[in-house]
């Protein structure tokens, strides 16, 4: 963060400041009073478990300057009417003073966090770059992330999320983002969005904000977010089949693709250290942001060559003494299923085992969940997974052709499966976020180790 004032900010954000008006403050806020450090604002928000004041005491002895907080409290702060406006407003404020700053804006259905890891790893090779630790993607995550910046900060990568229609606008409206990136529309959120159609709406806010300067990156993959271009006046990319920047030459080894990139710079072999196919699409997302900051085709092609998983529980893959466990626990939509599913079947043909889809509930797709969890099931039916596993989720319905189905209630319940597993059989763990499956992956590992005899 760029050094500022306790006066200063307080002055910013109309505070009423009970703490030294010269205390410098050099460090991005925290919410976490465990997390705070010599240098940083502690954030005292009122969740709806428990309250940030009651923690700030805290804060100031692990270093925190002082507090930004909604009432007088015993020790130093600036009171705010709201400590999350606050926020926004001194993010603001920090944005408009880095004019050197590039800020690279990623939206979509899926491919976010994947797209922000990958590309954080080829612009670390330029220049400073900050992004945010997992998917810090709101209105309180994209903030912090951007006052992690400073002077010599060249590259901020945000990712944005939404859940309501002008949740990017606003966060735009912040980040003033150099350059936009929308991956994909699909059925994320459905539920909250209502349609498609008003999911599409809500990321093309990304592009409906930026400046005629900026430049907009824009994905092939569904009849959505090309029609984007014609909403930015300025220079628009496109990736993916037939666009100026796209895979040529594909082939899947071992789960991970091999490329030749082409963009209008050239021609260059890529071969990912990251597991699924889908991640074409967000190797080629990061290529067209490289092209945008003409960035050698060389490095752009290095870099996605040399990236590795970032984030947890993102297609995981572990060699598990014969048994290949992939943890996809983090999250699911019918798109990512799909993607996880496809892979899965790549992995057991190359290794001559079967395949295990153990799977929870998709979350937030509205009236049309019943339908699209069906869907999944016949899905896997066609692309020849052996074993669906469904626990707490009765949509993906009943055994089909080859593919035998097994329901379970929760995750207890159906580690029995793991005596049925084989050396050389490939097991898959997917649910949306609230389900948990990551304490599915762990068990399904610990219980096949003892199996083993090894220890876990």
């Amino acid at each position: 963060m760029i050094t500022l004032t306790a006066g200063e900010i307080g002055l910013l954000l109309g505070g009423e400041i009970h703490c030294d008006k010269d205390l410098l403050v050099s460090k991005a806020p925290v919410f976490d009073s465990r997390k705070a450090t010599p240098g940083c604002i502690f954030l005292a928000l009122k969740g709806e478990v428990a309250d940030g004041h009651d923690f700030a005491a805290d804060a100031y002895r692990a270093g925190a300057m002082f507090s930004l907080t909604t009432r007088r409290i015993d020790g130093p702060c600036i009171v705010v009417e709201d400590v999350l406006e606050a926020l926004s407003i001194l993010a603001t404020f920090v944005r408009k003073r880095l004019t050197n700053l590039k800020v690279i804006g990623i939206t979509g259905s899926q491919g976010k966090t994947s797209t922000k890891d990958l590309l954080t790893h080829m612009l670390s090779n330029v220049g400073p770059t900050v992004s945010p630790a997992g998917s810090f993607n709101n209105d309180l995550g994209l903030p912090i992330t951007l006052l992690e910046c400073d002077e010599e900060t060249k590259f901020c990568i945000l990712e944005m999320g939404a859940r309501h229609q002008g949740d990017i606008a606003r966060l735009c409206t912040i980040a003033q983002p150099n350059i936009g990136v929308v991956l994909t529309v699909g059925t994320a959120h459905l539920g909250e969005f209502g349609s498609v159609e008003a999911i599409a709406e809500t990321k093309s806010e990304l592009i409906q904000t930026l400046q005629p300067e900026g430049i907009a990156v824009l994905g092939s993959y569904d009849k959505y977010t090309p029609a984007m271009s014609s909403l930015h006046s300025g220079r628009v990319i496109n990736f993916g089949n037939g666009c100026e920047v796209r895979a040529a030459e594909i082939e899947i080894r071992e789960g991970r693709p091999h490329f030749d990139l082409v963009t209008p710079a050239g021609r260059d072999a890529v071969g990912m250290r990251l597991v699924g196919e889908h991640h074409i699409a967000n190797a080629l997302a990061a290529a067209a942001v490289g092209t945008a900051l003409d960035l050698p085709i060389e490095i752009i092609a290095s870099s996605l060559s040399t990236a590795e998983n970032s984030s947890k529980w993102r297609m995981e893959v572990r060699d598990l003494f014969g048994l290949l466990l992939i943890n996809d626990s983090y999250n699911a939509n019918p798109e990512s299923m799909a993607a996880a599913l496809r892979s899965l079947v790549l992995f057991a043909q190359e290794r001559g085992g079967e395949s295990w889809a153990f799977l929870g509930k998709m979350h937030e797709l509205g009236e049309s969940s019943a339908q699209r969890h069906a869907a999944i099931g016949t899905l896997a039916q066609e692309i020849g997974i052996d074993h669906l596993v469904a626990i707490g989720a009765p949509e993906y319905g009943v055994s089909q052709g080859q593919m035998i189905t097994h329901h379970y209630a929760s995750i207890d319940e159906c580690l029995s499966m793991t005596d049925h597993f084989s050396a050389g059989d490939v097991v898959l763990v997917k649910a949306s976020r609230s389900e948990g499956f990551e304490i599915l992956a762990q068990k399904l590992e610990s219980m096949w180790l003892d199996k083993s005899g090894v220890e876990s």
